[in-house]
């Protein structure tokens, strides 16, 4: 027991972990981008200003389309009988992020797709599984976020003119078959690529049903491994999806070699 005490101590005393925390969401306000045919996010301030009871007041009222700025796709928003945002499990909203860089392809390629391989090579690298993990394809679209024209690959507001890179559907269908990731989540305005007009990847992830996230800020700021997820859709009761904060939080320490071989300290974990 003596012995005991002395291994068990200095570990229960010892300080957490510092934490470095992200905010993955971008605010919603008039400049709020989203898909073409949704309605737009607007704030109407009811009241602002001393009431007659003389106490200061505020207060506003918001109206918007549900698949506007970073938000949650539910299954039900392509599977017929899928779950409703309100009926997800909430343990898969706190899990591991598992970032795949695709920021080189998408640079030669607006319409680039993250493949089988691109998803191998992460588990390669990182030593990792995709399994119970949130995928996340980071494709270095955030840094267009505040340039509504580069950001949609056109100066039109039409769904058949979009140019962004998204999941192969051939990678989708994989996931379905041999891993089992919680959800996905993009940068862009959708994890279908732009020019994939049948929607695909919706149809088979949303259909097995994982959620998707879109419009996701600051993936960039992230470590391809080592983070994890929080993630908090709007609890709307029977909707096809919600607009969602999250935040991702990983130690400032990473260890090296804490795979046997993949360095994950401060200036090597954003890159595979």
């Amino acid at each position: 027991m003596f012995w005991l005490i002395l291994l068990v101590t200095p570990l229960a005393s010892a300080a957490p972990l510092a934490k470095v925390m992200v905010d993955m969401t971008y605010t919603f306000d008039e400049t709020t981008l989203k898909f073409p045919g949704m309605k737009k996010f607007e704030l109407k301030t009811l009241i602002n200003g001393m009431t007659e009871g003389g106490f200061w007041l505020r207060v506003e009222e918001f109206s918007s389309g549900i698949h506007v700025g970073t938000h949650m796709d539910a299954p039900a928003h392509f599977s017929k009988n899928g779950k409703t945002i309100d009926e997800l499990p909430l343990e898969h909203f706190i899990a591991p992020a598992a970032v795949v860089d695709m920021t080189a392809k998408a640079e030669i390629d607006p319409d680039a797709e993250a493949t089988v391989e691109d998803l191998l090579k992460w588990e390669s690298t990182t030593g990792q599984s995709l399994n119970e993990t949130i995928l996340l394809l980071k494709s270095g679209w955030g840094k267009k976020w505040n340039n509504r024209t580069a950001f949609f690959g056109t100066p039109d507001d039409d769904a058949a003119k979009l140019h962004h890179p998204g999941l192969a559907p051939e990678a989708a269908q994989w996931l379905v078959d041999n891993r089992n990731i919680y959800g996905i989540g993009v940068e862009t305005l959708s994890f279908d690529k732009g020019t994939g007009f049948g929607k695909e990847v919706h149809q088979i992830l949303l259909g097995h049903g994982m959620f998707g996230i879109e419009n996701m800020a600051n993936m960039d700021k992230i470590p391809i491994y080592g983070a994890t997820l929080h993630v908090m859709p709007m609890k709307i009761g029977d909707a096809s999806g919600a607009p969602t904060r999250i935040i991702a939080t990983f130690p400032v320490v990473l260890l090296d070699d804490f795979t046997g071989g993949f360095r994950r300290d401060a200036e090597s974990c954003y890159k595979a």
